[in-house]
């Protein structure tokens, strides 16, 4: 796996008050919370985009289209009928992170640079080159070595309770502080 995902900048915008940095988008962020949820299901039942969506007060039409991605790639099986929904379509110790960000964003990558291409005017003088390639093969080998079923095991907060479900959370940002 090392080696194989390098094609595409994964650098996310400026946070409030803070520089750039490396950052799953928002599509991945729901991927997960997806696939925890239905990791979470001991009975393994189906679970429709509404459901999830409802539960981690996500936009159902954004759910929708991530867990069809998520469909697409072998990731989670689409059921039909009454009972129908999406769970998972192997193993969550099976499922891994890298496997998820792949689905959903394509390639991780920390540089634009790849060893395919020699286009980038700094090619042959580059010093940081082969060092970030080695930090990007570190990266690969964490994301595909982190699985949904450590996320799933993992301690986070439970989903939303019916009543509060629709009603927007404070960031963590700008929560007061308590006093």
């Amino acid at each position: 796996m090392p080696g194989t995902l390098r094609s595409r900048m994964a650098i996310g915008t400026p946070v409030r008050g803070e520089g750039l940095m490396l950052r799953l988008s928002k599509k991945t962020d729901y991927a997960l919370i997806a696939l925890k949820d239905l990791a979470s299901n001991r009975r393994g039942a189906a679970s429709s985009a509404r459901e999830i969506a409802a539960r981690y007060n996500v936009p159902v039409e954004l759910m929708a289209k991530v867990l069809q991605r998520l469909a697409r790639h072998g990731l989670l099986a689409s059921l039909q009928g009454t009972r129908g929904g999406y769970r998972l379509a192997r193993s969550p110790a099976q499922i891994s992170v890298a496997d998820v960000i792949e689905a959903i964003d394509g390639p991780v990558a920390v540089t634009a640079c790849s060893d395919v291409d020699e286009s980038c005017c700094q090619y042959s003088t580059c010093n940081v080159r082969n060092p970030l390639w080695r930090l990007q093969d570190r990266i690969e080998r964490t994301l595909a070595e982190f699985t949904i079923a450590e996320l799933a095991r993992a301690d986070a907060p439970a989903p939303l309770p019916p009543a509060a479900r629709g009603a927007s959370r404070p960031r963590p940002e700008t929560a007061a502080a308590p006093g």
